[in-house]
């Protein structure tokens, strides 16, 4: 029986490459090698994309760019390629592709720019759609729509680069709305790039003008005291929801921001918390997924505080995949390892291919 060939795409022009790379090297190494042909297609941090035909080693340590093997590479856009074309002294070549796992990690990748492009190419991926992934990486978008739904968030306002010219004036505002401690963030990043934490108005001026040098919105919230609790979602049409687990950090001090690769250290399985706010924070992860119109999976990060209220912090629609990252974790308390986990999400994406969300 032939081998599914599944090309990992990874890198990008972001501020996460470092983190998309490091994912990719993982999931590459953890893909069962009985059933899949692995295809590696990185993208430099200047935007040049590259076949990789090395070891995923070199994939985490960066020097899979300077490989002599390495060819360039586009996904076609045309469906009747359906693969990529290499491209090598001036001769073109096709390669087939049945699925892509697309690793990339902040905008023009997780962003739904990458996702465009596979939809025009008609090859199944892993993960969100177009429509979806703009959704979850903008924070303006995923409050709006979380409000829609009344799905409690942080209080927040937006500010926007056309109205720079009165910054002082939409701080004093935003001092005034939300009070202090503030959170700042640019609209669209992957992770807690350029997110800072305000505790008067000269810090708020600083840090909106710091959130503004990675995009053209920023988002100030009410900063919020409480437990941190995370949910895996996944699937399609009937997603299903992990266990509930909780990041809590004995060795520094508690970062309500840490997104990182490695936040999986901090998390415990599972989150003490009673049956009733179990269940809660399980529907309120699934119905959040369904507003945004996620499919194949997403993390799902929430707030608890002292007093009960449960609120919405963000929906990660392109997950960390490393052994050591909440979303893995979380499923591999439910039995699920590494490479279960990968051939599941590849699977699940060439099943629903077709399916609009």
């Amino acid at each position: 029986m032939a081998k599914i060939k599944a090309a990992v795409i990874f890198g990008g022009t972001s501020r996460e490459h470092d983190l998309s790379t490091a994912t990719a090297a993982e999931i590459i190494k953890n893909i069962p090698a009985d059933k899949y042909e692995v295809i590696c297609i990185g993208i430099t941090k200047k935007g040049r994309w590259l076949y990789f035909p090395g070891d995923p080693d070199d994939i985490a340590s960066g020097a899979w760019e300077t490989d002599p093997d390495c060819t360039s590479a586009i996904i076609s856009p045309d469906p009747l390629h359906r693969g990529i074309i290499t491209i090598e002294n001036g001769e073109t070549s096709v390669k087939r592709i049945d699925v892509v796992f697309p690793v990339l990690q902040g905008k023009r990748g997780a962003d739904g720019t990458l996702q465009g492009l596979l939809d025009m190419s008609g090859i199944p991926y892993v993960g969100c759609g177009v429509l979806s992934s703009a959704s979850c990486m903008d924070k303006s978008h995923t409050h709006m729509i979380m409000d829609d739904y009344s799905i409690a968030t942080a209080d927040w306002m937006l500010i926007t680069q056309r109205e720079l010219n009165r910054l002082e004036e939409k701080c004093r505002e935003a001092a005034d709305t939300l009070g202090f401690p503030v959170i700042v963030k640019p609209a669209n990043t992957g992770s807690s790039l350029c997110t800072t934490v305000a505790d008067n108005i000269e810090q708020l001026n600083t840090a909106v003008k710091i959130a503004f040098s990675n995009d053209n919105k920023v988002v100030v919230e009410k900063f919020i005291k409480g437990r941190k609790l995370e949910a895996a979602v996944y699937g399609y049409e009937s997603p299903s929801v992990s266990c509930i687990g909780e990041i809590v950090s004995t060795a520094k001090p508690y970062d309500p921001n840490n997104f990182s690769a490695r936040s999986g250290d901090d998390l415990v399985i599972p989150a003490n918390i009673d049956a009733d706010t179990e269940k809660l924070v399980k529907d309120t992860a699934v119905l959040a997924y369904k507003a945004l119109g996620c499919k194949g999976m997403a993390r799902v990060d929430m707030f608890l505080t002292d007093d009960g209220k449960l609120l919405l912090n963000k929906i990660g629609n392109a997950p960390g995949m490393r052994k050591n990252s909440v979303f893995p974790k979380l499923m591999q308390h439910m039995g699920m390892e590494l490479p279960e986990l990968i051939d599941m999400l590849l699977e699940l994406a060439i099943e629903n291919a077709d399916r609009s969300y």
